[in-house]
């Protein structure tokens, strides 16, 4: 596991109560190589494993980015995964857009500010502890559907864009952060369709060899960031390594 990291390294992952964050956790604990796990979401991830950190911190919001930097020691962060994304919230009014006709500004505002907005904050409250010399992994996760080439079926605006945003953001933040860290990569990963509470209702056309479980996409998330180099930092790519088209 991320063999480009050294032994004991500290990892940073957000949305840890969620599928997919919480499936990450559980993969990093049963390796021995991370030497602390910080675990920041809305609502504590608990383990029994002494190396875990549990944070409760809502980082869509300015207080809860102050609180993860406050919570944070001196030391340098080498993994960062931010597991944060939003396609839907029935109480917020917010559902995928068929056609023009169904867009609303508030809920495309609150997609870019999850989606894009959040990932980029972040970086800007971790950057003390990224910038050095020592090797550096962030990964953000995109989504497919974010890519302007790949875009044939039309709908889903909202999400659509703010997720291209994301991967701008992402890749702008690259180049500045290999000037900071010539170790530092940073990649936008797709993990494909889950079975998390972001796709339930959208998983009726899935077919069922394309629906992965978060313990499986974890590990090919992990394996996909092992293979990471410096050189390709502000990537675009998928759950199976292969790259996905701006």
């Amino acid at each position: 596991m991320l063999p480009q990291l050294p032994d004991g390294f500290t990892a940073l992952v957000t949305g840890a109560s969620g599928g997919i964050g919480s499936a990450l956790i559980d993969a990093l604990l049963e390796s021995d190589r991370p030497g602390r796990v910080f675990a920041v979401s809305r609502h504590a991830r608990q383990h029994d494993d002494e190396r875990l950190s549990p944070l409760s911190a809502d980082i869509t919001t300015d207080a809860g980015l102050a609180t993860l930097a406050a919570h944070l020691d001196d030391a340098p962060l080498h993994l960062v995964i931010n597991s944060i994304g939003m396609l839907h919230d029935e109480a917020q009014g917010i559902a995928p857009e068929k056609k023009l006709d169904d867009l609303d500004a508030t809920a495309m505002t609150r997609l870019f500010h999850v989606n894009a907005v959040t990932p980029a904050l972040l970086l800007k409250a971790l950057q003390g502890h990224l910038k050095g010399h020592h090797p550096v992994v962030v990964a953000s996760l995109s989504a497919r559907v974010g890519s302007i080439g790949d875009n044939r079926l039309g709908g889903w605006y909202g999400y659509r864009a703010s997720k291209a945003a994301h991967n701008m953001l992402m890749k702008t933040a690259a180049v500045e952060l290999r000037r900071l860290n010539p170790q530092a990569m940073v990649i936008s990963l797709h993990p494909g369709t889950t079975d998390t509470d972001l796709s339930r209702p959208f998983q009726a056309r899935v077919p069922e060899d394309k629906l992965f479980s978060p313990a499986f996409v974890a590990g090919r998330l992990l394996d996909a960031l092992s293979k990471c180099t410096p050189e390709e930092s502000g990537n675009f790519r998928d759950w199976n390594d292969m790259p996905i088209a701006w």
